[in-house]
């Protein structure tokens, strides 16, 4: 009986394969002259590229030259920011949050919000994100975004305790209706914002939610060293301490955004949780608000915490490139840490990947190319100046490629983009809107603001 064609064959790549097994969990290495075959969204195989000449398929991308990875994974951003892209400049957290970003909040309506996820998801694809962590308002609007475009996303409806006891219940109803939509790629979180803007009794409200709905949580904490001390100061412990004391931290799976400022003392909290516990860091943002501490990654990974890639909202980091993330995590701790063995280019990937998946929850489902995982996959080109010659491709991948080298971007089989051009979504008009509702997103004459930044 002759099988079915595949529904899609890649041929002639090299394969970035995670080959350690439970040993060592970080060994990564290349396959070279290979194949991927994709039937049903899946990774069917990874073979040599001469066994794939016979094969049927419904589509084939002829890659030579080219490096296929695991697609890049967003563990944290607010993708409608990007309509705030440079709206609010060289300015301290506070300022940044209180003068500009929340007034202008206070005005999105959901087609502005539309608007930014779609010029947002055009930004990943074409920089080799196949999978984003959304935390924001106004949530249905970009779950139907993410459902056109093709992209896999986990999204969760943030709220504040300010917005009384319907801003909890918005963000639970979101996650129940749409967990499991776009054919599965859309995955859902409770996503309160923080310990500073969220009372300890919501907090437990919530924890109460994600156990009884078995649905993860997403949340702010410890972002900076300054929000853990004000912490210290008033109550007496740190921001982890709180989701400890509140039930998430340990309860439930959880997801904290940034971490900067993860006090010593959390560490052996996080070490006991026995739910799945991950850090998202996005370094260019700390950067930028000159804050004097980065994620813990290297304490984090001792006591086994995954801490994955991230670029928080464009509003602050003014770009959605993951590549850069992976690199500058790489160059930071080595700072940190004045030491230039840690972390590794090797080390860098996986956190682009392997660790990334996991934080996310889906570490059973992608951040590999291997057979059972979901074809999620983008091919790189490595024929330009900058990424020439090659004596450790490892370091080239980190160090020397750019998201501008993705040539090809694929999410559960589908091609959304091909030799740079976008397939399912269209730029030229998004950006036009978007241009002419600008003037009325950024007025701040009204004196409003959605929240107050008082950490």
């Amino acid at each position: 009986m002759t099988p079915s064609p595949a529904d899609l064959v890649i041929t002639g790549c090299t394969v970035l394969v995670h080959d350690g097994g439970d040993d060592h969990p970080e060994r990564i290495g290349f396959r070279e002259d290979a194949a991927i075959v994709v039937r049903s969204g899946v990774v069917e195989s990874v073979i040599d590229a001469d066994e794939a000449a016979g094969l049927s398929a419904v589509e084939r991308l002829d890659a030579r030259g080219q490096v296929a990875m695991p697609g890049l994974i967003n563990c944290h951003t607010h993708a409608p920011m990007v309509a705030l892209r440079g709206a609010a400049e060289d300015l301290p957290t506070e300022e940044w949050f209180n003068d500009v970003v929340w007034p202008v909040e206070s005005n999105l309506t959901e087609r502005d919000v539309e608007l930014g996820a779609r010029l947002a998801c055009a930004e990943m694809i074409r920089a080799g994100v196949t999978c984003f962590a959304d935390h924001y308002f106004a949530m249905d609007a970009v779950a139907a975004v993410v459902e056109e475009c093709g992209i896999r996303a986990h999204l969760g409806e943030a709220y504040f305790s300010s917005q009384g006891p319907g801003g909890r219940e918005k963000s639970l109803e979101f996650a129940l209706r749409h967990r499991g939509a776009a054919d599965g790629r859309i995955t859902t979180a409770l996503a309160p914002h923080a310990p500073y803007t969220v009372t300890d009794a919501d907090l437990a409200a919530t924890a109460e939610l994600a156990r009884a709905h078995h649905l993860p949580v997403h949340i702010h904490a410890a972002e900076n060293r300054d929000q853990t001390d004000t912490s210290l100061a008033r109550y007496g412990v740190t921001p982890v301490e709180v989701l400890h004391r509140t039930g998430l931290l340990g309860e439930t799976d959880l997801l904290l955004a940034h971490g900067t400022g993860i006090h010593d003392r959390d560490l052996p909290l996080l070490e006991r949780a026995n739910t799945r516990t991950a850090v998202a860091t996005a370094p260019r943002g700390y950067l930028k608000f000159g804050w004097p501490t980065t994620t813990p990654v290297r304490a984090l990974r001792s006591i086994g915490i995954p801490v994955g890639l991230a670029t928080d909202g464009a509003a602050s980091n003014n770009s959605l490139d993951v590549w850069e993330s992976m690199a500058l995590t790489a160059l930071i701790q080595k700072s940190t840490e004045g030491d230039p063995r840690w972390l590794t280019a090797r080390q860098a990937l996986h956190h682009a990947t392997v660790q990334s998946a996991r934080a996310v929850g889906l570490g059973d489902t992608v951040g590999r190319i291997a057979p059972g995982r979901r074809a999620d996959i983008v091919l790189v080109g490595l024929d330009g100046p900058h990424t020439q010659p090659v004596h450790d491709l490892a370091a080239t991948l980190v160090h020397s490629a750019r998201s501008s080298d993705v040539r090809t971007t694929v999410v559960d089989g589908r091609i959304l983009m091909r030799d740079r051009e976008l397939l399912t979504l269209d730029v030229a008009p998004v950006v036009g809107e978007l241009t002419r509702r600008t003037p009325a997103l950024l007025d701040r004459g009204h004196g409003r603001r959605i929240q107050e930044y008082d950490s």
